[in-house]
């Protein structure tokens, strides 16, 4: 499952980048033969720069992929049954044991909680068992040629070169996701470049075959991109059946001792006091109920699929001894071909709901929260086919 492109790390390249940069499309032989004179012109050795591409290959597997992203399609509660079977949590809680070490250095180091890791561990590559099988080299040149994301891509083709000069990347051996992303928790060359830790004091940095690399490295990854030490990400909340559901999505926040004071209880344990916080409901009022606090929201640079990090955060809380979460009896959702509509139809009305790809996405969720509102019927942003019907 593809993970996040690091939004700092491609920031900070796109920034210094010269405006050729931005170039896709076209004979590939010819894009590959522009690439390796910029990568000279930015100070790379003409020999490694040949080296680096000389099984350089466009990959139409790789465009496939990118173009289907179906599983993101499904709805929290489907999606996270999906994803977590017990047989994931033994083996996460036995990950556990085996590198306690690790996890408590990465604890103290980093301030993140064994159970975060574990999860994205897990979704990423089955605990590094399923790592991908494309040529990352040959990935991110695909990429970055076609049209739709280059600025994302072509610096991440330059990292993958200096870290072939660290012997850290083998061009034409190296493979991981369609997207790019390399070893057991799927981090691309630039953030392997900015985060890195070589875990088992080898010298190295072998994301692919080292746990103690790969967990150090996300570790610090997570701590760079604002993971706050000692706070929570996620709880699993009751709400009282007359509370106001237009105060629901990641839009709207209060402490989590407002919330209290309006009826919003912890399903186990007590709210953490103090912090800044909004209620999710990913299917809902009628669904499950969930509190996010501030290091729900670092997720989102790891991977931007509200399901996804759901998933991955309410998955870190099972692995740490959390119960299953009350799935309740959501309303029918909408089809794709009815999200879709649903889109369109919002999309005419002036709201911006981005691409009309059957996904609820934020925007989406912001515009039917909206509408929902207007229309007079409960705003817990939860499309369903009586919206779309009064559409």
């Amino acid at each position: 499952m593809p993970s996040r492109l690091s939004a700092l790390a491609l920031a900070a390249m796109l920034i210094s980048a010269p405006a050729y940069a931005q170039q896709c499309g076209g004979s590939f032989s010819s894009f590959v033969s522009e690439l390796k004179k910029e990568a000279v012109r930015r100070g790379h050795a003409p020999t490694n720069v040949d080296r680096f591409f000389a099984s350089a290959r466009q990959d139409a597997g790789v465009l496939k992929a990118d173009r289907s992203q179906g599983v993101f399609q499904l709805p929290f509660i489907d999606f996270s049954r999906r994803l977590i079977s017990q047989g994931r949590i033994n083996k996460g809680r036995s990950m556990a044991k085996t590198y306690d070490a690790i996890f408590d250095r990465i604890e103290r180091e980093y301030g993140i909680s064994r159970g975060v890791l574990l999860a994205f561990w897990a979704f990423e590559t089955d605990y590094g068992a399923v790592q991908g099988d494309f040529n990352t080299a040959n990935a991110l040149i695909t990429l970055a040629h076609d049209c739709r994301r280059p600025d994302l891509f072509r610096p991440q083709i330059f990292a993958a070169l200096e870290l072939f000069e660290h012997g850290d990347f083998d061009p034409a051996r190296t493979t991981g996701a369609w997207a790019g992303e390399i070893g057991m928790v799927q981090m691309l060359p630039a953030d392997i470049l900015e985060n890195g830790v070589d875990g088992d004091g080898d010298g190295h940095v072998y994301l692919k075959t080292s746990a103690p690399d790969a967990l150090m490295s996300g570790g610090k990854m997570l701590n760079a991109l604002g993971w706050r030490k000692d706070e929570p990400w996620l709880q699993e909340v009751t709400l009282p059946s007359d509370f106001d559901w237009a105060k629901t999505g990641l839009n709207h926040s209060a402490t989590s001792a407002d919330w209290q004071s309006l009826g919003v209880r912890a399903r186990e344990g007590s709210l953490t006091g103090g912090l800044p916080a909004s209620i999710i409901l990913p299917q809902g009022r009628k669904g499950p109920a969930f509190i996010a606090y501030p290091n729900f929201r670092v997720y989102f640079e790891w991977n931007q699929s509200f399901t996804y990090v759901l998933t991955a955060a309410y998955f870190a809380n099972r692995l740490e001894g959390a119960a299953v979460y009350n799935a309740g009896n959501p309303d029918t959702g909408l089809s794709d071909g009815q999200m879709k509509s649903l889109q369109r139809k919002l999309a005419a009305l002036g709201y911006n709901v981005g691409k009309v790809d059957g996904i609820l996405g934020a925007n989406t969720r912001a515009a039917v929260q909206d509408i929902q509102q207007k229309l007079g019927m409960p705003a817990d942003a939860w499309p369903t086919p009586a919206l779309l019907s009064k559409l």
